[in-house]
């Protein structure tokens, strides 16, 4: 299954994107009262979602591949790689939760009364938490060659 650890290094940019990309249409619909904005904002959650659950399979099989490249490495960086894979993790449930939280609104017919304010400070948290996650896998690749060529010399 090496070729998932291929993959992250691809993947990981459109869950990024669409969790962004999320917060801007939930804000947008919210304060422009713009129905076809926030069901957008919704599907584009999902999205990002099902695209972040794939780039945490690929990313823990890029750890995997890793470990048997260049054992030294990886002993030196353990605590780095940790702390993305759990912060990756920490994103995607909090997205899901928000998913979730959404969705019972939704369904409940509560989303469109005052309720629908709290996703501005939810997304906006969210978007932290993707910012934390990448600031640790940039440095994994920028700083130590992880998923590049340079990490297999």
């Amino acid at each position: 299954m090496e070729f998932l650890a291929e993959l992250h290094p691809r993947i990981v940019h459109f869950p990024v994107a669409l969790f962004i990309l999320y917060f801007f249409l939930e804000v947008f619909g919210i304060l422009l009262k713009k129905n076809y904005l926030s069901k957008s904002a919704y599907i584009i959650l999902i999205a990002g979602i099902v695209t972040a659950v794939i780039a945490v399979l690929t990313g823990n099989q890029a750890h995997e591949a890793a470990k048997f490249l260049n054992k030294e490495k990886t002993n030196l960086m353990k605590e780095l790689i940790e702390r993305h894979q759990q912060n990756a993790a920490i994103t995607l449930w909090y997205f899901f939760a928000v998913l979730i939280l959404r969705t019972y609104l939704i369904l409940k017919k509560k989303f469109e009364s005052n309720w629908k304010y709290i996703f501005i400070p939810l997304g906006l948290a969210g978007c932290y938490l993707i910012y934390i996650t990448g600031i640790h896998g940039g440095e994994l690749v920028f700083k130590y060659g992880i998923g590049t060529q340079l990490f297999g010399k």
